[in-house]
């Protein structure tokens, strides 16, 4: 199997900054400070662009494009955003310098840092967990999980956070060929199950919601009741080592966004529905069926906390599958003057505010 992401030239990983460790720290630092990869503060940058998807469980990229919060966050730095259908494509581009920030799952992130060598990306925080259904189409013979057994099932991309988990269960527990796994982008995987091009599909909301309603679908699982405590981190925040470097006040002002919508989906997900529906709407264009995003939202827990052991596992489960050359070792890869602050509810280092 060929590796998730293209040789990326060597010019490319030599640009990338590598972390500072904060060895020297100062007495007045922090210990999160201190080992962050992040100065004190810097310059305001021309631009941030950011990368995400028009999925549910990307919802703060979503709403904070939507409502301008990011860009009044940002400042005189103009935000360009660019949506893609999954992973691996947004953290090819982050490696060809394409992008500043992104929104991704934890598989293709780990790959991005790995082909690296470290030196390209970090996780600044977390944005959601759980939010994954396994759905069969209405006439398969599939009640649960261990009839997918010899099926077609479709996953959103190649090497992507749900093509790993499916194929990780495909090849540990059921022992089967992963050929039958077939990468389809989201939008098409309605068309195919009508047709009866593929059986099943290991999808994030909405559009597992939404195979449910559109193509009478069943939902046969949810992907956190195959993992310790029903919990897996879905979508986290990364940013391009070499623009965190340069520009952590941008980066913090980003991030309170982040954590203002993330707090408002907890507190009232439902609440935030009509918002998040429109702007879903306008990166799409297509109307989804009534009932698609209640249904979905429910499965989705929003996080700011990373949960980096869930990231291990999937870290493992790449390389197992042959998506990573060598055994994992992401020492550095979270940052921990943003992602500590996350998973403890406080502000980045250098940010007043608290929770």
């Amino acid at each position: 199997m060929k590796p998730l992401l293209m040789p990326v030239v060597a010019g490319l990983l030599l640009s990338c900054a590598a972390a500072v460790t904060g060895c020297d720290r100062k007495p007045s630092e922090t210990p999160a400070q201190a080992r962050s990869s992040v100065p004190a503060k810097t310059s305001v940058p021309a631009e941030l662009r950011l990368g995400y998807f028009a999925n549910l469980t990307h919802a703060q990229a979503v709403l904070g494009v939507a409502s301008g919060d990011f860009q009044k966050a940002i400042g005189s730095a103009a935000l360009k955003t660019k949506v893609f259908n999954a992973g691996p494509s947004l953290v090819e581009a982050m490696l060809a310098g394409e992008l500043d920030l992104g929104y991704v799952g934890p598989g293709p992130a780990v790959a991005a840092f790995l082909a690296s060598k470290g030196k390209a990306i970090r996780v600044i925080s977390g944005a959601a967990a759980n939010g994954v259904v396994i759905v069969a189409r209405a006439d398969a013979p599939i009640q649960k999980l261990e009839d997918l057994a010899g099926k077609k099932l479709a996953t959103p991309q190649l090497a992507n956070t749900q093509d790993i988990a499916a194929r990780h269960y495909f090849k540990s527990v059921l022992k089967q060929d992963l050929r039958s796994i077939q990468p389809t982008p989201n939008a098409e995987q309605a068309m195919l199950m009508q047709r009866g091009d593929i059986d099943a599909a290991w999808v994030p909301e909405p559009w597992g919601a939404r195979l449910i309603l559109e193509s009478k679908a069943r939902m046969i699982a949810e992907e956190k009741d195959l993992w310790p405590g029903g919990e897996f981190a879905t979508t986290i925040v990364v940013a391009d080592a070499k623009f965190l470097v340069e520009h952590p006040d941008t980066v913090r002002a980003f991030i309170q966004v982040h954590r203002k919508w993330t707090k408002k989906l907890q507190d009232d997900a439902q609440a935030q529905l009509p918002e998040l529906s429109a702007a879903l709407y306008a990166l799409t264009t297509k109307k989804l069926p009534e009932g698609v995003l209640p249904q979905a939202i429910a499965r989705v827990k929003f996080t700011d906390d990373p949960l980096p052991a869930s990231i291990h596992t999937m870290a493992q489960w790449a390389y197992e599958l042959e998506f990573a050359k060598q055994k994992p070792n992401l020492d550095g890869m979270v940052d921990p003057a943003f992602a500590e602050g996350a998973a403890a509810g406080t502000s980045p280092a250098g940010v007043g505010g608290g929770k």
